[in-house]
């Protein structure tokens, strides 16, 4: 099982920086979240491979929802 980057708070996607394959390490930025006007970007909590992005851009998310797994 991978690890899960969940949603920090409710908005729309604004950006994905990231495609399935690629490799990240732990607290870089792959994705922008806009809520109330404001960006705020989304960072991984560890090293890995992106395995899955469960979103696209535009997409109005919830807090806590899976956005990306991490392998």
């Amino acid at each position: 099982m991978g690890i899960e980057v969940l949603a920090p708070m409710p908005g729309k996607i604004h950006e994905i920086m990231v495609s399935v394959g690629d490799k990240v390490e732990a607290d870089e930025e792959i994705l922008v979240i806009e809520a109330m006007k404001m960006e705020n970007s989304v960072y991984t909590p560890a090293d890995g491979t992106i395995a899955e992005i469960r979103v696209e851009e535009d997409e109005k998310v919830e807090a806590d929802q899976v956005l990306v797994v991490l392998d």
